[in-house]
């Protein structure tokens, strides 16, 4: 069965965001990491990786756009056996495809709009207690 393994949140301020779910919430930091136009930090509560993201000023790529303007819900992942099966399907239901060609996560708006990804089986796997 494919789940949501994954939830992120576009933010003006990594670290205050970062500060209030820790606080707040108990989420832990996992890592912090660039990628492409944006820097990524990656919390979790154990089960789910929850991403807060800030883009580079001035970026326009397609993905730093494709939910809008501002902080908010960019995008939620769901985690498949066979991306490339699960790629042509989504195509086959017309949703428009944010990522570039060959880009894991690979990216898309589905049905109403919203901003999904899909990813491999265990890219978010979290780390177990010890």
């Amino acid at each position: 069965m494919n789940r949501i393994v994954h939830l992120a949140l576009k933010v003006d301020d990594l670290d205050r965001a970062s500060e209030f779910y820790q606080k707040v919430f108990g989420f832990k930091e996992v890592v912090t990491k660039k990628t492409r136009d944006h820097l990524s930090r990656h919390l979790t509560d154990g089960a789910l990786d929850f991403a807060l993201i800030k883009y580079d000023a001035g970026t326009q790529s397609a993905e730093s756009k494709a939910a809008g303007d501002g902080p908010c819900i960019h995008h939620f992942a769901i985690e498949v056996e066979d991306l490339e099966k699960s790629t042509q399907e989504i195509k086959s239901y017309g949703c428009e495809m944010i990522s570039e060609p060959g880009v894991i996560p690979v990216k898309f708006r589905a049905p109403g709009g919203t901003v999904a990804e899909l990813v491999p089986r265990e890219r978010y796997k979290q780390p177990t207690s010890k």
